[in-house]
């Protein structure tokens, strides 16, 4: 099975599966089957198959505003701007209308990635065709500067709910490309990097014990400061990359996706002291929204597993709460990883 940073293609599908569910619609079955020899071809067979889907609903279209001269009224009149064409003895009127258009900021991005991929020298030829047979419904969309796009920025709705996996893939896709200050080309360099892993990382593991434990509530949760006078000005957001629950019950984890799962100083391996600090943070607080109501809350770091010699695997009791520190092996077939993360469910609330 073919590795991708140490960790199995098929399994950064099956993670993309979880953090999208889309991808377990019947479109993608063959995806799911198919073997690709690099992250690349995945990403792009991935996409081709959710552009082709999208196509047969067809593209989202969102009203723009236009500005330009015509020689017949269309939408409000500018002043300033048609006083001008009379001056120059131009007979054009300037007008601002509002125009129903599919180059938009959603189709935009999905043309961008597609143009890098296609760039790509490590895309087979075959995804390439597949793109670029596609791009035939899209040229009449701009593509733009990558490094411009504002992620934050996109709001989904209903009329393009459809686009989420399709944007998020791109921004997978998008953000793996690094600016070189020679010729100004775009070139894929590790594709994902680590901060982008680790998000998947983290979705992947909420969405998969959201669908596969639904006898315990798995959300990304706020934590919040548990203050003395409520005076809460300046203080950071907590928000918990997973919170597993069953009534008073709470484990709360950090999934972190490290290059090296700890930090060594004089030869010494010891916890990134940040996380530990952190999760820490995050139980002691949760704890003490239950007040003298019986309860139990738990933290864990859960890090992916790296092919280091030493990889942590320990429990702690701080305070009065269990701190574990555990690692996810991610370069295992599916079942195993599915195990593994049901193992934690079994240790923490007694059932699978």
């Amino acid at each position: 099975m073919t590795e991708y940073n140490g960790i199995f293609i098929k399994n950064i599908y099956y993670m993309l599966s979880y953090a999208f569910t889309v991808l377990n619609q019947g479109e993608y079955e063959d995806i799911a089957v198919e073997e690709f020899e690099n992250i690349h071809d995945l990403f792009a067979a991935i996409l081709s198959k959710g552009i082709g889907r999208q196509l047969k609903q067809g593209l989202y279209r969102e009203y723009l505003n236009r500005k330009e001269d015509i020689t017949v009224v269309r939408g409000k009149i500018d002043i300033p701007g048609t006083i001008k064409n009379q001056l120059a003895r131009k007979r054009v009127v300037t007008c601002e209308y509002d125009e129903l258009s599919e180059n938009n900021i959603m189709n935009q991005i999905i043309k961008t990635a597609v143009m890098l991929l296609i760039g790509c020298k490590r895309v087979k030829q075959e995804y390439k065709d597949d793109l670029k047979k596609e791009m035939l419904f899209f040229s009449n969309i701009d593509t733009l500067d990558p490094s411009a796009i504002r992620w934050s920025s996109i709001r989904f709705q209903r009329n393009n709910g459809t686009y989420r996996m399709l944007i998020g893939l791109c921004q997978l896709i998008i953000e793996g490309m690094l600016l070189t200050t020679d010729s100004g080309e775009y070139r894929l360099m590790s594709f994902i990097n680590e901060r982008q892993m680790e998000r998947l990382y983290e979705k992947f593991i909420l969405e998969y014990y959201a669908k596969e434990c639904p006898q315990i509530k798995a959300v990304a949760s706020q934590i919040p400061w548990a203050l003395d006078d409520g005076m809460s000005k300046m203080l950071p957001v907590m928000q918990s990359d997973i919170t597993l629950s069953k009534g008073s019950n709470v484990l709360i984890i950090d999934a972190k996706f490290y290059a090296h799962t700890t930090q060594e100083r004089f030869g010494l391996h010891t916890i990134h002291s940040n996380n530990l600090y952190q999760i820490f943070t995050y139980v002691k607080n949760r704890d003490k929204e239950f007040g003298d109501k019986p309860h139990n809350v738990s933290g864990m770091l859960l890090y992916a597993a790296t092919d280091e010699a030493i990889q942590p695997d320990s429990v702690y009791r701080m305070s009065g709460n269990k701190i574990s520190v555990k690692t996810l092996d991610l370069n295992r077939e599916f079942g195993e990883i599915a195990g593994q993360l049901k193992e934690i469910v079994e240790e923490h609330f007694g059932e699978t």
